[in-house]
């Protein structure tokens, strides 16, 4: 969509016209930009701990409804379908009516739906309802991420994007500690209430707190006033300016592009964006088919339910762990070559992941924590690393693009787990071949670095 983005109306001329971004570039982060991290970060929970929770209950629920392993795989995989659909068909909306309302609405539907899957009869009503669940989330994954990096000043604006990201793993992380006492408790459905309640108590504060977009206030001069109020919650000093949206040359340059997924795909960034969409499918295939499975397969060798939660958890926390040093390895050192080396490595522990199912207990979550900071951090990663291809133009489209495309790992790699399971491949075999994926990401990585060398991102 187009638009000229119309300047704030000024009471003085004592200002020149400058952008929201310098603004704040500026200033040091406050209260605003604090409440938009954190409302950002617990939707980005509840999106982790929605997710999870049927890898939680899948057990449980494979055993009162007699589902065979590849029937479970397309319900595992049913949201993740979802999510993919709300990245690459909904998120767009946000352009028509602004990120916080998407966020908003997508966080009470996926509230609402989730509290209708503990009322599902079967597998077929369930998987229904968990694509609809994942929709919404996919639909606000990427409003949350545009949200974050306008609200963050550029010295911190990878690393707020990563933290919000962490939040996502931490959501992971609750609903297994969280099942460890629900479940055996009050059985599967209990998950699903919690996890649907908890987002409709949050859209009161997203109501009461979530400031929207300044480009999106800036492309309508009916809301214009709202702009001004919004810069002087952030500056109750802000002097009277003119505040444009976006560089002069970026407007033009959005104007002469027909389309902008087409423009992802033309020559210039062709070879770069099919390299990225090559790592987040081979990571989120990773990444989606451990996290789905894990509890099912160390619950199937005869291991504790203790031992079960605690090395699906310690796969998320190794990647909480990890992203506090891989981000900034990735400033310091080349934040492509920092990711393939990440990957490298991620394929060596899955590996050894695999191989140590049957091993100790101690063995078994060490080598889970240690595939957790390749694959989790890497997927937390990515993100960030998807940012630096694009141009400012293409920047959001692209990121939502590589997320929605990824999906088709996320959605791929449960199903073909839960089908080799069910032909009697032996789980480390499947772990096995994991790895192998794991190394296409790397050398996607290397791939994107060289190109990055021969014609920096952005240029």
């Amino acid at each position: 969509m187009t638009s000229r983005n119309p300047p704030i109306a000024r009471q003085s001329d004592a200002a020149g016209p400058v952008s929201f971004s310098s603004i704040i570039d500026a200033r040091p982060v406050g209260r605003v930009q604090l409440a938009v991290l954190m409302l950002c970060g617990f939707v980005m929970f509840l999106d982790g701990f929605d997710t999870q929770a049927l890898s939680f209950a899948a057990p449980s629920l494979a055993k009162e409804w007699n589902v065979a392993p590849a029937a479970l795989g397309t319900l595992l995989s049913a949201a993740i379908f979802g999510l993919m659909v709300g990245y690459l068909a909904l998120s767009p909306l946000a352009n028509r009516v602004g990120h916080r309302r998407v966020i908003i609405f997508t966080t009470a539907t996926f509230g609402v739906l989730t509290l209708l899957c503990s009322f599902a009869s079967g597998p077929t009503e369930l998987i229904a309802l968990r694509f609809l669940t994942g929709t919404a989330l996919g639909a606000a994954i990427p409003s949350l991420v545009s949200l974050t990096s306008e609200f963050a000043p550029r010295r911190r604006r990878s690393s707020s994007v990563l933290f919000i990201y962490c939040w996502l793993a931490l959501g992971f992380v609750a609903a297994g500690l969280i099942s460890g006492v629900v479940i055996p408790q009050f059985g599967w459905r209990a998950m699903f209430i919690l996890g649907g309640v908890t987002p409709l108590v949050l859209v009161i504060a997203l109501i009461a707190f979530l400031p929207e977009s300044p480009r999106y206030l800036l492309t309508r001069p009916a809301l214009v006033h709202r702009l001004r109020a919004l810069l002087l919650r952030i500056d109750s000093a802000f002097p009277d300016t003119i505040v444009v949206g976006m560089e002069t040359e970026d407007s033009h340059a959005r104007q002469r592009a027909g389309s902008l997924v087409i423009e992802l795909i033309r020559r210039r960034w062709l070879a770069s964006t099919l390299l990225l969409w090559i790592a987040f499918i081979a990571n989120l295939a990773a990444f989606y088919s451990i996290q789905s499975w894990m509890p099912s397969i160390v619950s199937s060798s005869g291991r504790e339910p203790s031992v079960v939660i605690a090395a699906t958890v310690l796969t998320t926390v190794g990647g909480i762990v990890a992203a506090t040093a891989i981000g900034p390895l990735m400033d310091r050192i080349s934040p492509f070559v920092t990711l393939g080396v990440v990957y490298v490595l991620g394929s060596i522990f899955v590996g050894i992941l695999g191989m140590s199912l049957e091993s100790s207990p101690w063995m078994l979550l060490t080598t889970a924590f240690l595939a957790g900071t390749c694959v989790t951090g890497g997927q937390m990663s990515i993100v960030a690393v998807a940012s630096l291809i694009y141009p400012p133009r293409l920047r959001s489209t692209g990121v939502g693009w590589a997320l929605g495309i990824g999906r088709v790992g996320g959605i791929i790699g449960p199903i073909l787990v839960g089908a080799a399971l069910g032909g009697g491949v032996a789980p480390m075999a499947v772990f096995l071949t994991i790895s192998l994926v794991l190394i296409a990401a790397g050398l996607s990585m290397f791939a994107l670095d060289r190109r990055s060398r021969a014609a920096p991102a952005g240029a």
